[in-house]
């Protein structure tokens, strides 16, 4: 017969066991559900590109299509949203599509008075302005601009160039684009860049 000592004996050590595999799974859940603030891994990685290439997917469809918990996708989607990784999921517009096939690259220089903003609120107001950054070297702001045409692009310009607080443009007419606009090596880049220093970490 056991005595009482062997079986609370016996009782500790399942106990103790059960704690660990616990603990395990615990650390193994927390792993696939978390990537480090600033980082994003293998798992992020595959996640944006699915979701890059088909923005329709559900969690479900996604979830069977890495080879993960539904609950998985959910926490790396929530965190990817909350780090600000995945600002939307609106689609891709071609403005080419859409008739605006002149794309170019004004350059702005302007009074420095009213500063920055009030004078890209401005521009924000031209619907063919895509963009405007703020830029060093030779001029202040620097916009992506579309046009139907080389004629209707003089159009735009002189709105750009009309608005207050702007006193002087350069432009810049896009023949080609070699290299569109994109992020996803950039993911991978960051991806491999993660595993690279966890594995140096755990050497």
């Amino acid at each position: 017969m056991r005595t009482a000592f062997q079986s609370a004996q016996s009782t500790v050590i399942l106990l103790v066991i059960l704690s660990i595999n616990t603990e395990r799974m615990m650390v193994s859940l927390y792993t696939m559900t978390t990537a480090s603030p600033g980082r994003v891994d293998h798992l992020d990685a595959a996640l944006i590109e699915l979701l890059a290439a088909e923005p329709r997917v559900g969690v479900l469809e996604a979830s069977r299509r890495l080879r993960v918990a539904r609950g998985t996708v959910q926490a790396r989607l929530e965190r990817l949203q909350e780090r600000g990784v995945i600002t939307g999921y609106g689609p891709e517009v071609d403005p080419a599509a859409l008739g605006y096939e002149v794309t170019a690259f004004v350059t702005l220089e302007i009074r420095q008075a009213g500063g920055h903003d009030p004078v890209a609120e401005r521009l924000a107001a031209i619907p063919e302005v895509l963009e405007v950054h703020t830029i060093t070297g030779a001029g202040d702001l620097l916009c992506r601009v579309v046009a139907r045409s080389n004629a209707d692009l003089q159009r735009v310009i002189d709105a750009i160039v009309s608005a207050e607080g702007v006193t002087r443009s350069a432009t810049l007419i896009s023949l080609a684009t070699q290299v569109p606009y994109r992020v996803l090596p950039l993911v991978r880049a960051a991806a491999t860049s993660t595993r690279g220093r966890d594995r140096a970490g755990a050497r």
